[in-house]
């Protein structure tokens, strides 16, 4: 390893340490790659597009395949059970039309992953081996850990599939072992779309944003699913006016409304979590009405 790695300004340090003797090849291996001019900013990381699991075809112009494009981490924008979500910045040096936002999603390891709720969700899922089977259900280590695998995974695989249905969800972008990479719901400047926990709209926008909910909802019970925790927590508010738009998000619960034996309760619990939603808002609606329409919808393909 020759000192032309280093900068002129740091030779005098690494000369005293090396008088002393304290410093290893690695170190100094390892400090000509932190100090790489060709490296991306000191805190940025390289694209991780390459090696990762990638989302639908035909992908927005927006989404960004150069693998010398540099990622940044611009905070954590929502913090949850199984997974935190950040607010990640990927550009490419020398060209200002290409930079963009995205939220990336970064599940907690088995050890950092609350179980408790995972069992009705799971049910009517299935893994290819026995052993699989039986580890998932006793939640031995190998089972925990496969739990935290199919939670981060399901949740991928179904917003490609929701995406490619024309349902209302951020669009995947591409699926890493611990993390995934998302549209950012929000504006340029990095404000996020709020939940609509946290809004109270227009009286007069109340039966057109019913409606996109009720459209959203009734296909995905054609599709034979629940989303298994929705409500007002899980759904954004994106623009305002008459451009506002619902986005469901949160979808690594997703449940068979037939083949889990739960299915129904959760489909039910969905539908009341957002019809008082309404209700409270000045916009009666029949929860009833709906769950016997998305029950219908649901059984309609047997």
């Amino acid at each position: 390893m020759s000192f032309n790695a280093f900068h002129e300004d740091d030779l005098e340090v690494f000369d005293a340490r090396l008088t002393d003797r304290r410093v290893s090849d690695l170190e100094l291996e390892q400090y000509a790659v932190d100090t790489d001019p060709d490296g991306p900013p000191e805190g940025d990381r390289w694209s991780s597009w390459d090696g990762a699991t990638h989302g639908p075809r035909p992908r927005p112009d927006w989404v960004i395949t150069d693998l010398g494009a540099v990622e940044t981490d611009l905070g954590i924008l929502k913090t949850g059970k199984e997974a935190d979500v950040h607010l990640v910045r990927r550009w490419v040096p020398g060209s200002p039309d290409r930079d963009v936002l995205m939220a990336g999603k970064r599940y907690r390891s088995s050890k950092h992953r609350m179980f408790h709720r995972d069992s009705g969700y799971l049910e009517g899922r299935r893994v290819r081996k026995s052993r699989e089977t039986r580890a998932i259900r006793t939640r031995t280590s190998f089972g925990k850990e496969l739990i935290s695998g199919l939670w981060a995974f399901a949740e991928f695989e179904m917003l490609v599939r929701l995406w490619d249905e024309g349902l209302p969800v951020p669009y995947p972008v591409q699926m890493s072992d611990d993390e995934m990479l998302m549209e950012f719901i929000g504006t340029s400047d990095g404000g996020a779309a709020p939940r609509l926990a946290q809004v109270r709209p227009d009286p007069a926008l109340l039966p057109a944003l019913f409606e996109q909910l009720r459209e959203a909802m009734l296909r995905l019970a054609e599709l034979g699913w629940a989303h298994g925790d929705l409500s007002p927590y899980n759904v954004l508010l994106d623009g305002a006016g008459e451009d506002a738009r619902l986005v469901l998000i949160d979808w690594p619960q997703v449940v068979d409304v037939i083949g889990n034996p739960h299915g129904p309760e959760f489909l039910e619990r969905d539908t009341r979590n957002m019809c008082d939603w309404f209700t409270r808002r000045g916009y009666a609606v029949d929860e009833g009405l709906l769950f016997g329409d998305l029950m219908a919808a649901a059984t309609s393909r047997w």
